[in-house]
């Protein structure tokens, strides 16, 4: 499991715009990686809405987003769709990179119990070193508090 100051893999991703990349390709640029467990959920959604009304911000500060979850590529396609996101998702469908940044996990929901996506963010820096990462995210004000991390990195 990736944690704060560790090197992040050069790892595939199959992304919604319809491209193949890798985490690699992220390089020279900071990059906030987030988890979340599945499209179109309310929680899910609100926190896309919130990382897209700042990605101008992000992008001022010269960082790209880049949404990560189980879901089908369709599925991503359809949801950006819908909620009008500028920032692509990635499908990790085989988990490879979620089981690279531990982000899958025993959760429970009304009292069952199962293994899902946490949800997570990581601040990855434009040498691919993970500055900060949160985990479990608490959705409301998240956003910005990325954001400010980003800034306060950037400045030191």
């Amino acid at each position: 499991m990736l944690q704060t100051g560790d090197r992040v893999p050069d790892l595939p991703l199959a992304l919604s715009s319809g491209k193949a990349a890798t985490l690699g390709d992220y390089a020279g640029k900071w990059l906030v990686l987030y988890f979340y467990p599945k499209d179109s959920t309310p929680a899910c959604t609100t926190e896309g809405q919130d990382f897209n009304a700042l990605l101008a911000n992000f992008k001022r500060a010269g960082a790209q987003v880049l949404g990560v979850s189980k879901d089908s590529l369709k599925a991503h396609q359809n949801f950006i769709a819908k909620q009008g996101f500028k920032f692509d998702l990635a499908s990790d469908a085989d988990e490879t990179v979620c089981n690279a940044f531990g982000v899958i996990q025993p959760k429970k929901l009304y009292g069952r119990e199962y293994i899902g996506i946490v949800r997570s963010t990581f601040l990855i820096d434009p040498a691919g070193v993970i500055r900060q990462q949160w985990q479990p995210v608490k959705v409301p004000g998240h956003a910005q508090a990325v954001l400010d991390a980003l800034k306060a990195a950037k400045s030191k």
